[in-house]
C-alpha cells in the first residue's frame, strides 16, 4: 500500500506540564512513521512545542491542514496531557477537512503522579470528545481509553484507523462501469443510481452492443488482444480450452480494459447471463477474475451494489475481493453454509484453479458457448463479508458486515466454492431475509469488519448492521 498522510493535533493545556506536550509530539511522530504514515503537524517554531492550545494556534494548525487537504487521509488528535478541548474542536472546524478523526490519550504512570508529571489525559479525552460531539464533528476512539503511542495496542488501532480512512476516502468519489443491462431475471440486483450519486458513487454505463462492436472491429492479431491472450494463459491453466474461445476472451478483456481507461472507472459490473454466451460465445468469468485479482473489482449480473461492497473490502484490506452467493446449507450445521459462484472469483481466493466451461449456462446455450469460467475450491482462512444495498423507501444506503472463516470441510461440486462458518449464522440469515437484502455478498480473505462498520456508520452515513459485534 502507498504511504498515508495524517494531520496531527497535539493537545496542550497550560495548567499541566508543558514538557509532556513536547515529548508527546515526538512520540506520536515516531509512532506514525513506524507505521508508514507521514504526519502533517505544526513545528515547534509554529506554536509552543508544536501543540495547539490558543485560538491563534488553532488557526495556524487549520491553515496547515487546509494547505495540505489534498493529501491528508485522516487526523490524529493526541493528548499527552489534558489538552484544550475547545482548541482541538476549533482546529477541526476551521480546517473543514471532512476526514476521519482518531482521538488518542496517553496514560499516566502511577509512579509519576506529582504536579510535574501528571497528565490527566484520561479526563481530557472525555472533554475533547464532548466538544467534538457539540461541534458535530464525527470521530473515532482507541480500543482502550488511554494508550501509549509506542504500545502494541496503539499500533493495532493505528492500522485499524488507516483502514477506515482508506475506505472513506475511496468511496466518497469513485466511478463504476456498468457494462450491459441488468439481466431480466435478476430483479434482486436492482439499485438506485441517484442514491449512489448522493454518496459520491458515479455510474458510467455502456451498452453491451458497443462492447461487442469494438470486439468485432479488433483483429485477432491486434497487439492488445495478443497481450491479453498471453496474460490469460499465464494467469490460469487453459488446458483443453479451444483457441477460438481463448481469443474471444482476450479481445473482450482488451476492449474492457481500454473502455475503463477511457472512462476512468476503477471497477465494473458485467452483463453475463446469458447474452454474452448466446451471441458472443464465451463467459466473461476469467476476464473478470483477472480484473478483481488486479484490484479492479468486477461483479457479475450488473450487481453495482455488489461491486461497491467488493471495493470497500478491498480498500480496507488491500487484497482482492469476490462476489459470492449465499448458496446452500452445509448438512445440518446451522453455522455453516456453502458460498458459491460459477465463477469469476479472483485467483487470490483459490487453493487451485483451472479454466473450464460454465456448467449451469451450458444447459441452455451449449457447452461450446460457455468456456472461460474459473473452477476451484476457496482456500481456508479468515474472511470478512459485506453487502451494500440502496433503500429507496428510506433514501439511504444500507448494509451488513461481519466476519467468519472459510473451512476445509469436505465438498465436491463445480464452479468456485467454499464452506463458510459464521457464528450465529441463523441470526444473520434471518436479518438478511427480514430486511430484504440480496442473495449476493462480497467477501475478502481478511478480518476487516470493524473498519467497514466504522467507516460506513460513522463517516459515510450508511445504515450498517454489524453481525457479531466485536471491535476488530
Amino acid at each position: 500500500m502507498t504511504t498515508m498522510n495524517m494531520g496531527v493535533i497535539v493537545g496542550n493545556r497550560g495548567f499541566f506540564p508543558d514538557h509532556l506536550a513536547k515529548e508527546g509530539r515526538e512520540e506520536i511522530i515516531r509512532a506514525l512513521r513506524n507505521a508508514a504514515i507521514e504526519p502533517v503537524i505544526l513545528g515547534p517554531e509554529d506554536s509552543k512545542y508544536g501543540a495547539v492550545e490558543t485560538r491563534a494556534e488553532s488557526r495556524k494548525c487549520a491553515d496547515l491542514f487546509r494547505a495540505n487537504r489534498h493529501r491528508i487521509d485522516g487526523v490524529i488528535v493526541t493528548l499527552p496531557n489534558f489538552g484544550d478541548e475547545r482548541a482541538i474542536a476549533d482546529t477541526l472546524r476551521l480546517a473543514d477537512l471532512n476526514v476521519p478523526v482518531l482521538v488518542q490519550a496517553t496514560p499516566d504512570a502511577s509512579s509519576k503522579m506529582s504536579i510535574k508529571f501528571r497528565r490527566d489525559s484520561f479526563c481530557g479525552k472525555m472533554s475533547a470528545c464532548n466538544n467534538l460531539m457539540q461541534y458535530g464533528i464525527p470521530y473515532s476512539i482507541t480500543t482502550q481509553h488511554t494508550e501509549a503511542p509506542d504500545s502494541d495496542l496503539f499500533r493495532q488501532d493505528l492500522a485499524w484507523f488507516a483502514g477506515v480512512c482508506r475506505v472513506v476516502k475511496g468511496l466518497r468519489r469513485v466511478r463504476i462501469g456498468a457494462i450491459g443491462a441488468r439481466p431480466a431475471a435478476f430483479n434482486t440486483v436492482r439499485y438506485s443510481e441517484k442514491l449512489l450519486e448522493q454518496h459520491g458513487i458515479s455510474i458510467e454505463t455502456v451498452d453491451l452492443t458497443e462492447i461487442l462492436g469494438r470486439i468485432h472491429r479488433m483483429a485477432d492479431h491486434d497487439d492488445a488482444a495478443q497481450q491479453k491472450l498471453a496474460a490469460i494463459k499465464s494467469y490460469v491453466s487453459t488446458q483443453g480450452m479451444p483457441d477460438e474461445a481463448l481469443i474471444k476472451m482476450a479481445k473482450l478483456g482488451a476492449v474492457i480494459d481500454r473502455w475503463m481507461r477511457e472512462t476512468e472507472v476503477v471497477m465494473s459490473a458485467v452483463q453475463c447471463w446469458t447474452a454474452l454466451e448466446e451471441y458472443f460465445g464465451v463467459v466473461p468469468c476469467t476476464i473478470m477474475s483477472m480484473m478483481s485479482n488486479e484490484l479492479l473489482p468486477s461483479a457479475c449480473e450488473v450487481d453495482i451494489c455488489g461491486v461497491v461492497a467488493m471495493y470497500a473490502l478491498q480498500l480496507a484490506s488491500g487484497t482482492p475481493s469476490a462476489l459470492l452467493d449465499w448458496n446452500n446449507n452445509y448438512g445440518d450445521d446451522p453455522d455453516k453454509a456453502v458460498c458459491f459462484h460459477c465463477s469469476n472469483l479472483p485467483k487470490h481466493f483459490f487453493k487451485e484453479v483451472r479454466m473450464d466451461f460454465q456448467e449451469i449456462i451450458a444447459g441452455t446455450v451449449g457447452k461450446a458457448n460457455t468456456f472461460g469460467t474459473c473452477v476451484g475450491r476457496v482456500k481456508a482462512g479468515p474472511m470478512s463479508y459485506l453487502r451494500v444495498s440502496t433503500d429507496d423507501r428510506t433514501g439511504k444506503l444500507k448494509s451488513y458486515v461481519g466476519e467468519g472463516d472459510f473451512t476445509d470441510d469436505s465438498l465436491e461440486t463445480f464452479g468456485g466454492y467454499g464452506v463458510v462458518r459464521i457464528p450465529r449464522m441463523q441470526d444473520l440469515l434471518r436479518y438478511i431475509c427480514t430486511n430484504g437484502f440480496e442473495h449476493h455478498v462480497a467477501a475478502n480473505l481478511s478480518s476487516v469488519a470493524g473498519m467497514l462498520h466504522e467507516a460506513g456508520a460513522r463517516y459515510l452515513g450508511w445504515d450498517v448492521y454489524w453481525h457479531e459485534n466485536s471491535r476488530k
